[in-house]
């Protein structure tokens, strides 16, 4: 798309019924190569979509980037399912204890065979399902798996101090320019810190605690406040937002004075 974050929201929940699905951003050219193969070992191991949001800041930079060691990179984990030793019925829909993915069984294996489609599956067998309580225990099946997968996701890394006054949260091609623009404020005695989330859907675990830890939350994004309406409604911080839509990206100067307007306000 332009440079604009306005698809957030179609992203998360633009699907029939309540089905969501993991969301990812890149926050620079370099980062597509790490956030794609995040993407994929998360999508893989707990069979659920993933989606990988960029922009046209995004698609249309370059920065230098280091080709990876292949050997360095922890490989993703892929388990074929395989037919019952004594002919029992394959249970496409019967889910791992812990990550509540289901079996990923190859198309056209003899005993394996599953119905698949956008219809209500009965738990276990796979079977289309009308029943009410199956589908609200679907439902509920499906949300709680992406949330459990949050216990893959790593600590929120904080640009700046750990706590204090001021917190810039930003995603997505935006963190050139909120990071430029902590690094400014820090450097005019602005007690102002930054963190950047590349996991959407589920949100890191310790995003909640990370926030209570200052006393302002500001977040920055070319839209008209989708992840700030987000992180309102999941963590009821009173954060504010620094809104542009004119399909460009960030200006640093910009940027540093609608920060100091919003903190100005409060002193």
């Amino acid at each position: 798309t332009k440079t604009e974050q306005a698809d957030l929201f179609q992203a998360l929940w633009g699907r029939p019924g309540e089905s969501p699905c993991f969301v990812l951003a890149a926050r620079s050219p370099a980062d597509c190569f790490d956030t794609t193969l995040e993407a994929a070992r998360l999508s893989i191991k707990h069979m659920c979509p993933a989606l990988v949001l960029s922009d046209g800041y995004i698609a249309n930079g370059a920065e230098p980037w280091k080709i990876p060691d292949l050997s360095e990179i922890e490989p993703i984990e892929v388990t074929f399912a395989k037919p019952g030793d004594n002919g029992e019925a394959f249970m496409g829909y019967k889910r791992d204890a812990e990550t509540l993915a289901r079996p990923w069984a190859l198309p056209g294996t003899p005993g394996l065979e599953h119905r698949i489609g956008s219809l209500e599956k009965q738990d276990l067998t796979g079977n289309v399902s009308y029943d009410p309580m199956n589908h609200e225990k679907m439902v509920k099946i499906r949300a709680e798996k992406v949330q459990r997968a949050a216990a893959d996701i790593g600590p929120t890394p904080i640009r700046g101090s750990e706590s204090g006054e001021t917190l810039l949260l930003g995603w997505g091609s935006t963190y050139g320019a909120i990071a430029t623009a902590t690094d400014r404020l820090r450097g005019m005695g602005k007690d102002v810190s930054s963190a950047h989330i590349r996991h959407i859907s589920p949100l890191p675990p310790d995003l909640g605690e990370v926030l209570s830890r200052f006393d302002r939350v500001i977040v920055p994004e070319i839209n008209m406040g989708q992840l700030l309406t987000l992180i309102r409604s999941r963590y009821l911080v009173d954060a504010k937002g620094i809104n542009h839509i004119r399909g460009r990206a960030f200006k640093v100067d910009d940027l540093v004075r609608s920060v100091l307007d919003i903190i100005e306000s409060k002193e």
